[in-house]
């Protein structure tokens, strides 16, 4: 087996496995204990949580804190710090992860059966749209890494990567946030 795939088969399986974990911890109340536990340190637990929003092998488990966090704390408060756990995340991911992540995109991209779609990656309009892309993606419940190899394909630099993903991370913590506070109160 190729260095490539296997590194996207190890990849997926670590993926799989780590969303089984966290949908098992969340549905045993582990998460509701966890943050229960560190009541008396809900800044470190609100930072620590938004963290965890930006890696496709805890989100799960996030956003379920992150929502407990918002019933149970001001929703600015858990949008903006744990927006900036989250962008110190992210950095770790834009300045460790990156390559590994576009790699497993080349990956696939070269065994896609459509030959336009790698062009498109290549065009100028693909690095105008990137950033808002990457931003929707890094914003939404989807794992961060998806996000962060789409700003790395368009080669942002981290002066504009870095309030980008706090805006958007911020974002999708509200959203969480309000979804929780509105519908599971």
């Amino acid at each position: 087996m190729p260095a490539q795939k296997r590194q996207f088969t190890q990849d997926l399986f670590f993926i799989a496995v780590s969303i089984i974990l966290a949908t098992c911890a969340a549905q045993a109340g582990l998460v509701d204990w966890v943050v229960d536990a560190v009541a008396d340190f809900r800044y470190l637990a609100i930072f620590v949580s938004g963290m965890f929003f930006t890696s496709v092998f805890t989100t799960p488990v996030a956003i379920v804190a992150l929502g407990e966090l918002a019933v149970h704390n001001n929703i600015w408060l858990v949008a903006l710090l744990g927006g900036l756990g989250a962008v110190s995340g992210d950095y770790l991911i834009f300045r460790f992860v990156r390559d590994r992540v576009s790699e497993d995109f080349g990956y696939l991209l070269s065994i896609s059966k459509v030959k336009r779609l790698p062009h498109l990656f290549r065009t100028e309009a693909f690095r105008w749209f990137a950033p808002f892309l990457g931003a929707l993606v890094i914003a939404s419940p989807l794992p961060d890494e998806i996000g962060v190899a789409i700003l790395g394909f368009s080669k942002l630099d981290e002066r504009t990567f870095l309030p980008l993903s706090y805006i958007a991370n911020s974002f999708g913590i509200l959203v969480i946030g309000l979804i929780a506070t509105n519908f599971f109160v």
